[in-house]
């Protein structure tokens, strides 16, 4: 059986727990860091002594920062499609912030967030979006079946961004978490059977981090 470990980064320098960074290329926090050492040790714990290989990661620092803490330092595979979302006019801002400077473009992102045809103003379309993380899903699935020392009991690991970890669970495995900052999907296949969840929005081990 191969398992693949989808967690989301943990919170970084900018507060992405109530702000919208797509391109930004910001460091985790200290409490993002924590996070992130919260779940490798809850992976040791629930996966027995699997090791994680390969590890994967967005390019983006929050994310090859997360996998690095996850797999004791190890440098990441970086899948350049796996870059989260241009937000365009949106970056940086809460959702109050953006509802305050841009009242038609919210509306239209409230009503419209996840139709392919929506686009961020200034960013990227919904299609475009999806289209590169189906790309980098192939990327990824290349990494992991050619991956030259299993022989089972490996848990592939990505550590990525709530957009990218939402579409690949959906295309692998028809599945659509919330993710949460720091949160844990597991997915798993037998031989060449279609990928299945087993585990979604894990964040047990995150419980009295501040």
């Amino acid at each position: 059986m191969t398992t693949l470990l989808l967690v989301r980064h943990g919170e970084t320098v900018g507060n992405s727990r109530v702000r919208y960074f797509g391109r930004t290329d910001l460091e985790l926090s200290p409490l993002g860091r924590a996070q992130m050492a919260a779940a490798r040790a809850w992976i040791g714990q629930r996966f027995g002594t699997a090791r994680i290989a390969p590890v994967m990661s967005s390019p983006m620092r929050r994310a090859r920062e997360g996998a690095a803490i996850i797999s004791g330092n190890l440098a990441p595979i970086e899948i350049k499609q796996f870059v989260e979302v241009d937000f365009g006019r949106f970056e940086g801002l809460t959702a109050e912030e953006i509802a305050a400077r841009f009242p038609e473009d919210f509306a239209r992102w409230n009503r419209d967030r996840l139709d392919p045809a929506f686009t961020y103003p200034g960013g990227e379309s919904r299609a475009a979006f999806a289209a590169r993380v189906k790309e980098g899903v192939r990327a990824m699935l290349a990494a992991i079946d050619g991956w030259a020392d299993p022989p089972g009991g490996d848990c592939a690991l990505l550590v990525a961004h709530r957009g990218v970890i939402r579409i690949v669970t959906e295309e692998l495995a028809g599945a659509a978490p919330t993710i949460e900052l720091g949160s844990l999907q597991a997915l798993a296949r037998d031989g060449d059977e279609r990928w299945r969840a087993t585990m979604l929005d894990a964040t047990e081990y995150l419980r009295g981090l501040v």
